[in-house]
């Protein structure tokens, strides 16, 4: 079975954001929440890079471990999901994700944030596939319509790239070679504890 990955190569990120407003749109995202959010490092700055972060569904994700009532679990995909049936916000996940992915959906006092949110992978949820009540918490299940994320489709530079993490890596290894160098595979030794080797 496939192991499913994201990786954002900062060498062809234009910051357009077209990503981020895929994903809102894609999944009914309320106002507040981005499951997808652009970064620049250096802004302004020689060396500039943009980066397209969501939840990097890690080989042994941090959220999980650290979630007291256990709501968080892997896909044979590898996709890390959230029930946000079992989930208390106690924002326990919020803190241990390196990569800030779990969101609360309202900016109030502790207590009456709500239920967390995170990045699906287009993956859906607990409930059964391409339901009314998968798509009203987690949006739309692309990967049961047998898709890809729609926020690495939208890509216009197909600088964010995502699917079977071997095929991911097979690509930025041909782009890494035809350019000479290496850069721009953020996040993915942290999320995924192995190299891209060039």
């Amino acid at each position: 079975m496939p192991r499913m990955k994201f990786l954002c190569d900062a060498d062809r990120c234009i910051e357009c954001n077209a990503c981020v407003t895929a994903c809102k749109n894609e999944h009914d995202v309320p106002w507040g929440i981005n499951r997808r959010r652009l970064v620049t490092i250096n802004d302004g700055k020689p060396g500039e890079r943009s980066i397209s972060m969501a939840c990097m569904h890690c080989t042994d994700a941090p959220c999980a471990a650290v979630c007291p009532v256990n709501c968080f679990y892997t896909t044979v995909d590898g996709v890390v999901l959230h029930s946000k049936d079992l989930c208390i916000g106690c924002g326990y996940c919020f803190y241990a994700c390196p990569f800030g992915a779990p969101q609360y959906p309202r900016l109030t006092g502790f207590g009456s944030r709500g239920k967390m949110d995170k990045c699906t992978f287009c993956a859906g949820g607990p409930e059964t596939d391409l339901s009314q009540a998968e798509y009203a918490k987690y949006g739309r299940n692309r990967l049961a319509e047998g898709k890809l994320p729609l926020c690495a489709e939208m890509c216009s530079t197909k600088s964010l790239l995502a699917g079977d993490g071997d095929i991911v890596a097979r690509i930025y290894k041909e782009r890494v070679v035809t350019r000479g160098y290496s850069s721009g595979a953020w996040g993915w030794q942290t999320a995924y504890k192995e190299a891209v080797s060039a």
